[in-house]
């Protein structure tokens, strides 16, 4: 399941993002209600966390713009406005849920929960292409000849080639989506991740491969003889 966490607060974002990804959930973190806009509109989502108050365009008006495109995805609203009137313009604005600050963490995992279930989106969390498949729920990497446990970077990756087969994606586009906007990593640790990845399709004898389009970046293709 794949999340978009949209809080301008960075140090409560970054506490979100890690008790999510604890809950084996893929996290996209931004920090800014225009950023939250770019990403709903190029990502496919189970379900969208939105601050209300943030910088350059509030949630309020991230919900309309995407409401008003189609865009059905679940919406938790999270803010430090808990008056009646604001909660209800929240809803009546296309949110599923509204969170007033402060919280309990339990309280706001079992919304996630209830929000993911509601999504067109739910279903049993299998990707597969080829021979190959990976379960999103267990993190694991499988084909016919075995399985292998991937870790967080690494099943992100994997999750986002499987969830658009075949389209190519820049390094940078790799590192802003896995490690996000925020990230102190070097750029070269995709390419350490994508030779992580590869070596464990090759170890399944995976009938796919992540390939290197020479001055564009990778795609996910099928083995042709």
């Amino acid at each position: 399941m794949r999340i978009l966490l949209a809080e301008d607060e960075k140090t409560i974002a970054k506490a979100l993002q890690v008790m999510l990804e604890k809950n084996k959930y893929a996290v996209d973190l931004v920090h800014n209600g225009l950023d939250a806009r770019d990403y709903i509109l190029s990502g496919a989502y189970d379900a969208i966390v939105l601050d209300i108050m943030m910088p350059g365009m509030d949630g309020m008006a991230v919900l309309t713009d995407i409401r008003a495109r189609g865009i059905t995805t679940p919406v938790l609203f999270l803010t430090a406005k808990s008056e009646i009137e604001d909660r209800v313009a929240g809803l009546d604005a296309g949110a599923d849920d509204y969170l007033p600050k402060p919280f309990a963490a339990s309280e706001f995992l079992a919304r996630v929960r209830a929000l993911v279930r509601r999504s067109d989106a739910y279903a049993p969390a299998v990707l597969s292409l080829g021979n190959a498949a990976l379960d999103c729920g267990q993190y694991t990497l499988r084909t016919g000849n075995g399985s292998v446990r991937l870790n967080n970077k690494e099943f992100q990756l994997m999750e986002l080639f499987l969830r658009h087969p075949h389209q190519v994606f820049s390094t940078e586009h790799l590192m802003d989506r896995v490690w996000g906007v925020d990230a102190e990593s070097e750029i070269d640790v995709v390419w350490t991740y994508i030779g992580f990845l590869r070596k464990k399709l090759r170890q399944l004898d995976a009938d796919i491969e992540i390939r290197t389009i020479r001055g564009a970046g990778y795609a996910l293709e099928e083995i042709t003889c």
